[in-house]
C-alpha cells in the first residue's frame, strides 16, 4: 500500500473541505437499524455502517492497492470548521486533513477529512501520507469505529473530483483509542463503486426476495 502527496491545483486543493449538502441524513439510531434495501443497497450498507476499514475494503473490492492522495494538512486551531459537532469531543488546537483514496491505477473511490489533535497527530501519523489505517495499523494500535452519521447528498467539488454525477453517500465517525476520542472522520464514496458493489438501492420487486 504507497501514498502520494498531489501537486496543488485548484481541483483538489480547496480553501475549505467538501462537505456534502444533504438531501437526507440520519444519525445514530438509524445506524444501528440499519436502512430500508430500497433506500441503501446491503452491500453499500456493509461498506458505509461497518466498523472494518474503508481502506482495506476498497482493496479488497479492486484487487489493487488503495493509495492516499494527501491534498490538505492545515492547522485550524480551535475553529469547528464547519464539520460535524463531535469535531468538539476531539481536544484541540486541532489538524484538519484530506485525502483521496484511489487504486494504483488512478480511480478515484473517496474522499476524506480527518480532525485531529495537533499536538498527538505526529504519534499516530508518523508518515503522514499513508492511509490512517496503514499507519495505525503498524503501531499495532487498538481502536473502536464508532459510526455516528450517515449522508446522502450533493457536492460540485466531489463531482468534479470523483468525475461522477452525484447524489453521494457518506459518513462521519469517531475513532476511539483507549476510551478517548482520537480522530474524526468524514468519508464520502464515489458511485464508480457500483461497478464492485452493485446499484446503491434495490428495486421494491428485488427487496422482497
Amino acid at each position: 500500500m504507497t501514498a502520494t502527496v498531489t501537486p496543488i491545483n485548484n481541483l483538489t486543493i480547496p480553501s475549505g473541505w467538501h462537505r456534502l449538502t444533504p438531501l437526507w441524513q440520519g444519525g445514530e439510531e438509524v445506524i444501528q437499524q440499519g436502512l430500508p434495501h430500497t433506500q441503501l443497497a446491503p452491500t453499500w450498507q456493509l461498506l458505509l455502517l461497518g466498523d472494518g476499514s474503508p481502506t482495506r475494503h476498497l482493496q479488497l473490492l479492486t484487487g489493487e492497492p488503495t493509495e492516499v492522495d494527501v491534498i490538505d494538512m492545515s492547522l485550524i486551531g480551535m475553529d469547528l470548521d464547519g464539520a460535524p459537532d463531535l469535531i468538539q469531543a476531539v481536544p484541540g488546537p486541532r489538524l484538519r486533513r484530506q485525502v483521496w483514496l484511489r487504486t494504483a491505477s488512478g480511480q478515484r473511490l473517496a474522499y476524506a477529512t480527518s480532525w485531529w489533535e495537533g499536538s498527538h497527530v505526529d504519534e499516530y501519523l508518523q508518515n503522514r501520507s499513508l492511509p490512517i489505517w496503514a499507519s495505525l495499523a503498524r503501531l499495532r494500535t487498538e481502536l473502536y469505529r464508532d459510526v455516528q452519521g450517515i449522508y446522502s447528498g450533493n457536492s460540485k467539488a466531489l463531482e468534479l473530483g470523483f468525475n461522477e454525477t452525484g447524489p453521494f453517500w457518506g459518513r462521519h465517525y469517531l475513532f476511539w483509542h483507549h476510551g478517548q476520542p482520537l480522530t474524526l472522520i468524514y468519508e464520502v464514496f464515489s458511485p464508480y463503486l457500483t461497478k464492485y458493489l452493485g446499484s446503491m438501492q434495490l428495486s421494491s420487486i428485488n427487496g422482497k426476495v
